[in-house]
């Protein structure tokens, strides 16, 4: 099998016919031909008058030592089989705490390792948890529980369901080929930047975890993890609680995968003496653009192709102030959405639908936040630092979970708004206009104001005084590091993983779901395995 890279097609090419591509493009005989798939495609959109696809294929042939030396930009296709451990035996059960990216990927190998896993969630599966989402967003209670951070699926199914990733890894494509098996849509596999959206999301999230039960492994819901014992410095029991009783688990091995919002959950580890660790982390807020707007700006003539979804960017500006402001978690035709789970205090994220056709296209506009701006050494000086700056965005929005809001010219001009542009506001339950400089410190406004300036000579329009920027955008990653060693188990307790993004170690699904598998394989490790 060989890959051939580079093949650039028009918009309107049929990639129906790869076969025909490759004798048009490639000069490959048919007759040569044994198979041929689509391994990735990608928008090439640098000149805005000739905007088009890249495309790679994969090839099976004949001759394809020959085909190796003559094609361009080809080479031999990379074997990335992933093959799961299989246990001989099983002296203990593993617990898993936590049901998002990380945690479920640990379960599902565990599940087909024959480790016969137990999952605790703090919150409640999909079902109920879209409920209790919706009941907040339309201006009910917050469940603290069971939010947009907590419950089946962790933080990313109320997300864009974006699966790009900076890490290599072999495990990606088996982590990609089980989304589509679970009901994700098959162009995720070749897709340079796949997405599935939180529609969709959320029924491969449920069919995923209806496997790991099939095959011996338990999901329990609403169980909140609350502590455990250790013998002479190993693992010993899981204590949870759910329905208000506490219940405990004997084992010896406990991935923790609780996300970057279990905030609790680092409290609990720092009085049981698990070493902690400062770390850097973002925050700003979220800007909105019109969809129409930020495709014409990316595609010139060519937005609104059929061919094309809706345009997304990615940008970073390095600031004389020595801070850079920099695009995260980019919703193309998405919606600003109200990300709190602690009572008091207001976060916003953004989420996207598979379809990616709202009326608003919107990405976090973070500033670094380094571990010198906490004003303390103590490890978890990070998260409190999180916590003032989300109770003063709760306060600026009005104490009612509305989010504070700016329209950009105002903020620019050093000005409340008082009235929207063109550009009205997606977040729900509503917004309540106030300055940035109420909830975020001056230098991360400086940082606004400077950077917006200059990603608007990147991209056309991106700094149109009708920009609205809602806050507070603080929970793209955990200021907490659970520290581990290279066997991936807590430095002070033998038999915990710290796992995933919320222990420092993962920055998006796609990563938390590889740091989970190999969490999982460090654990069949202790259990004793054998190769099919």
């Amino acid at each position: 099998m060989i890959r051939a890279g580079g093949i650039r097609v028009s918009l309107d090419t049929d990639l129906s016919d790869l076969v025909r591509i490759c004798e048009k493009k490639l000069h490959i005989n048919r007759d040569r031909i044994i198979s041929v798939k689509l391994a990735k495609k990608s928008v090439d959109a640098r000149k805005k008058s000739d905007v088009h696809f890249l495309i790679s294929l994969d090839i099976e042939a004949k001759g394809e030592e020959k085909l190796l030396k003559t094609l361009k930009n080809a080479v031999k296709a990379e074997n990335t089989e992933y093959k799961i451990p299989r246990l001989e035996s099983l002296p203990y059960r593993p617990v898993i705490v936590g049901f998002g990216p990380a945690g479920m990927f640990a379960a599902l190998v565990l599940a087909m390792a024959g480790a016969k896993p137990v999952v605790l969630e703090r919150g409640g599966d999909v079902d109920s948890r879209c409920r209790a989402v919706e009941e907040f967003q339309s201006g009910g209670r917050l469940d603290p529980e069971c939010n947009v951070q907590f419950g089946e699926g962790g933080a990313g199914t109320f997300s864009d369901g974006k699966l790009t990733t900076g890490i290599k890894d072999r495990r990606i494509g088996w982590i990609l080929e089980r989304l589509v098996e679970f009901g994700a849509p098959e162009e995720i596999l070749y897709l340079a930047k796949p997405h599935i959206g939180t529609d969709k999301l959320r029924g491969a999230v449920k069919a995923l975890r209806e496997r790991v039960v099939s095959l011996g492994g338990e999901v329990r819901f609403n169980a909140k993890f609350c502590g455990f014992e250790a013998e002479n410095g190993v693992l010993s029991t899981v204590r949870y609680r759910q329905d208000g009783q506490e219940n405990s688990l004997e084992t010896k091995s406990l991935i923790l995968a609780t996300g970057h919002s279990a905030r609790d959950v680092f409290e609990l580890l720092w009085d049981k003496n698990i070493t902690l660790s400062q770390k850097n982390f973002s925050v700003g807020v979220r800007a909105e653009h019109l969809r129409k707007d930020i495709d014409r700006a990316m595609y010139g003539d060519f937005a609104g192709h059929p061919a094309l979804k809706a345009a997304d960017y990615k940008l970073a500006i390095h600031l004389p102030n020595g801070r850079t402001l920099y695009t995260f978690c980019m919703c193309p035709g998405g919606h600003v959405v109200a990300a709190s789970s602690e009572e008091g205090r207001l976060a916003v994220n953004g989420m996207s639908f598979f379809a990616r056709d709202a009326e608003n296209s919107n990405s976090a506009l973070l500033v670094n936040i380094n571990t010198e701006d906490y004003g303390s050494d103590h490890p978890l000086a990070g998260m409190y630092f999180q916590r003032e700056l989300e109770e003063k965005a709760f306060i600026a929005g009005g104490r009612n979970y509305h989010a504070p809001a700016a329209v950009l010219g105002d903020f620019m001009e050093g000005r409340v708004s008082e009235e929207l542009g063109r550009v009205k506001p997606s977040y729900r339950p509503d917004i309540h206009f106030a300055a940035p400089e109420e909830y975020l410190p001056d230098y991360v406004c400086e940082s606004l104001r400077l950077g917006i300036k200059e990603m608007g000579k990147k991209i056309k329009g991106f700094d149109d005084a009708d920009t609205l920027l809602t806050g507070i955008e603080s929970r793209s990653s955990s200021p907490v590091r659970i520290n581990r060693g290279e066997d991936l188990q807590s430095v002070s307790l033998e038999g915990l993983f710290p796992c995933g993004e919320g222990a420092g170690y993962a920055g998006g699904i796609v990563s938390a779901a590889v740091d989970g598998m190999k969490c999982a394989e460090a654990v069949c490790e202790r259990l004793g395995i054998c190769e099919d």
